[in-house]
């Protein structure tokens, strides 16, 4: 069995308090995108060992033991009892980028093991046991895009749309840690309500529609700001940082320009679907 986890875009990221317990409240809508790794997933016989871990493709710099591919099926075969499989698992979408790509990984197992091992686990149940994995986990059981609240594990559908826009993404050499991300963030009320500005016309967010994160993200890394900022000399509509990057995305009503000037990045173009 095999599917294509998917990459999410922040739109709209607000860090809106500093918690008792040390976490943050946010606000920020959720999109998918079609940049996605692939996994695949079969019973194993005979098996020594729970399971049987395979990567390609972007290198993951952890101990197999710690992905969370591994850790979405230790946490299922403890609860359900399930048998050993091989796992492999292509990945597509760079690490320390703000795009949730090992947050999907891990909710296209739950999903996956669900659906093999005929578990009849509904989406909500899938997405309560993922989340013990990661706050944004539960939003790729969904797939939908989702007004995220709370420490971002608090999610409702919104009637939210760029399907036709055109999306130039771009990755530098550069990760950042969300935890240090976090760490230097000012939390603030937000003006507007981001609910709102979200279903106004795309050429109406620039200015209004912000990532909390970029103030001190852009002050570490300039080389993550200069891009948002060649995205919009390039036409892009909107420009922003995911999530707390290093990514940067542009949306566009037309085709994208060519992307010579990022040569040393990661880039990845695509016309949004939902």
């Amino acid at each position: 069995m095999h599917t294509f986890p998917c990459a999410k875009l922040n739109i709209g990221l607000n860090i809106v308090s500093r918690r008792d317990d040390g976490y943050h409240n946010l606000e920020s809508v959720f999109y998918p995108i079609p940049l996605c790794d692939t996994l695949e997933i079969e019973e194993w016989e005979p098996a020594d060992d729970p399971c049987q871990f395979r990567q390609i493709g972007f290198h993951v710099d952890a101990d197999p033991s710690d992905n969370l591919v591994v850790k979405a099926f230790e946490l299922m075969r403890e609860e359900f009892g399930l048998p050993a499989i091989d796992i492999f698992l292509d990945k597509r979408i760079p690490m320390g980028a703000g795009l949730g790509g090992g947050s999907s990984d891990a909710a296209a197992m739950v999903s996956m093991l669900n659906e093999m091992f005929e578990l009849n686990l509904s989406e909500a149940e899938m997405a309560a046991r993922v989340s013990q994995l990661g706050a944004d986990c539960a939003f790729f059981i969904y797939g939908k895009p989702q007004w995220v609240t709370g420490i971002g594990t608090q999610m409702a559908p919104i009637p939210f749309s760029l399907k036709g826009w055109k999306l130039l993404l771009v990755k530098p050499a550069v990760s950042v840690a969300t935890a240090e991300a976090y760490r230097h963030v000012v939390p603030r009320r937000p003006i507007t309500d981001l609910r709102e500005d979200v279903l106004l016309p795309v050429d109406s967010w620039r200015g209004r529609i912000k990532n909390d994160f970029e103030d001190s993200v852009f002050k570490q890394f300039p080389e993550i700001e200069a891009i948002k900022k060649t995205l919009y000399d390039m036409g892009a509509t909107y420009a922003s940082m995911s999530g707390s990057g290093s990514s940067v995305f542009g949306l566009f009503p037309y085709d994208v320009p060519e992307t010579h000037c990022f040569d040393d990045c990661f880039t990845y173009k695509a016309e949004l679907l939902i």
